[in-house]
């Protein structure tokens, strides 16, 4: 009787559409909890589902007591920053003073208003506005006798700008003010909060902001006056009784009651988020200490630095790539990384627009790059971003 032979074994030779692709690392993802599903649960179950609803009057005052201001949910960090130019009484022919190195939403609401936006270098110290720029702009309109009627600062990826000096320009020459804490959300000027040192704030809960509730934004002023207005026009600006009764323009603008759920949880987290962004941040810092012409987002001595995005700059010569050959590089490794914003006076939307300076950002803009920061980044994922970066360059 013949005993089996087992059949001669050949190497396996995969074809290039089965090779393993390693997973795909994005750029800040949501990163949830653990409460979240409760908070939201509990909205199904109870069927608030729409803009009313405990989650949101509770979402809403656990994040005054955050902040220390009054505040209203809103569907979106653009929302909050349009009503919030509608609160400081922007309209048609007014000017309104901006960063151009920053994200189109900032600045897309001033024309909503039909209101004109001037644009305004940055610092290198922090990237956020310059306070000297800020002044020469003033001055400037000042001797034309058109003062522009408010200034919208941005704190740019979880920095904030340097607010003592902004503040004592806007109230020397009589400019309102709105702080764009969007992407700052943690940060802290002199131990204070972004976004509560002007009149007006709005911050954004957007899905790649370090908390989210998918897709929303917070409204937050010292006059508790101001957030009852806000909060009235979000609601298409019903006013009380039985009819539907309108004698004043509103927006769909208010936060369900479901997504506030969802922000409930994440606020409870949001200490820890911080700390994991600024550790993922740093530790790229230490790992690319040996590499020339490669140097993260300075950190201004002034406040706390949430790195929201890890932002670095890259000196082609002395690395040996460019910001786009790295980025390139990084997607080749199925790695997202991107530029930091374009500056608004380099946009065409913009392009007839005025801007003091822009030299600056724009450098900012050529060399910058944003690398992967979700808090729920692990250290072996970052090992692969460090090795892509690093082999990218010259050793």
């Amino acid at each position: 009787m013949g005993s089996a032979r087992a059949p001669a074994t050949t190497p396996l030779v995969m074809s290039p559409d089965r090779v393993s692709t390693p997973p795909r690392i994005h750029l800040s993802v949501p990163h949830m909890g653990g409460t979240e599903e409760r908070y939201v649960r509990e909205a199904i179950a109870t069927n608030w589902l729409s803009t009313v609803g405990p989650n949101i009057d509770a979402f809403e005052a656990e994040f005054s007591r955050r902040i220390g201001l009054p505040a209203v949910a809103v569907s979106s960090g653009t929302a909050a920053l349009h009503l919030g130019l509608r609160l400081l009484g922007v309209g048609p022919g007014d000017e309104v003073l901006s960063p151009t190195l920053t994200f189109v939403a900032s600045v897309n609401p001033i024309a909503y208003l039909g209101a004109t936006p001037v644009f305004l270098d940055s610092e290198r110290a922090s990237w956020n506005l310059d306070p000297n720029v800020l002044e020469h702009a003033l001055t400037v309109r000042a001797r034309a006798g058109r003062v522009p009627k408010a200034l919208v600062v941005v704190h740019l990826f979880g920095q904030s700008a340097d607010m003592d000096p902004i503040v004592a320009l806007c109230e020397r020459h009589g400019v309102l003010l709105l702080e764009d804490a969007a992407e700052a959300l943690g940060t802290l000027y002199r131990g204070r909060p972004a976004g509560t040192i002007a009149p007006v704030g709005a911050f954004s809960f957007n899905g790649n902001k370090i908390i989210t509730t998918t897709g929303g934004g917070m409204l937050v002023a010292h006059d508790a006056e101001r957030v009852r207005k806000a909060r009235f026009w979000s609601t298409q600006a019903r006013d009380p009784g039985l009819a539907y009764h309108h004698t004043d323009m509103g927006y769909n603008y208010r936060m369900s009651n479901l997504l506030a759920g969802i922000g409930r949880g994440q606020l409870e987290v949001l200490d820890d988020r911080v700390a994991r962004r600024r550790a993922i941040a740093f530790r790229y810092r230490d790992a690319f200490a040996d590499q020339p012409g490669l140097a993260l987002m300075p950190q201004a001595d002034y406040g706390l630095h949430t790195n929201w995005l890890s932002c670095f700059l890259i000196d082609a010569g002395t690395f040996g790539a460019t910001r786009d050959e790295v980025i390139a590089a990084l997607e080749r490794g199925n790695i997202e990384a991107r530029p930091v914003w374009k500056p608004m006076h380099l946009q065409p939307l913009y392009a007839s627009a005025e801007c003091f300076g822009g030299s600056v950002a724009a450098d900012l803009f050529a060399r910058g790059i944003c690398l992967p920061s979700s808090s729920s980044l692990t250290e072996q994922d970052q090992d692969r971003i460090i090795a892509v970066v690093r082999a990218a360059g010259r050793r």
